[in-house]
């Protein structure tokens, strides 16, 4: 079985099932993982799906598009591999990827 496993700010850990062709905030919020609130849907339109891709994975993603990047750029805590959930499509190559919830959304 494929894994996501997001990390929640108090040191937390949920992992759950990957189903190709799903994005990470939707995986998130079917899972009710808590600090995913997606209120835009996915349209990369609101910030509240950003998470922080751990070091070891970011290089294997692809890099924010433009729309991302505006988005990302509005978020007081970015840090260098954060990313927004709505953004990445989860694949099998992505099985054990580790990200971050951070403390609050944007």
């Amino acid at each position: 079985m494929a894994i996501i496993r997001y990390a929640q700010h108090g040191g937390s850990t949920r992992d759950v099932s990957l189903t190709e062709g799903s994005n990470l905030m939707d995986l998130a919020r079917v899972n009710a993982v808590p600090g995913i609130d997606g209120d835009c849907g996915g349209s990369c339109a609101c910030g509240t799906c950003h998470v922080i891709v751990d070091a070891a994975w970011a290089a294997r993603l692809a890099p924010p598009n433009a729309e991302e990047d505006r988005m990302l750029s509005m978020i007081v805590d970015r840090q260098p591999t954060s990313r927004l959930a709505c953004q990445i499509v989860a694949t099998a190559a992505l099985d054990g990827l580790r990200v971050q919830v951070p403390e609050h959304q944007f």
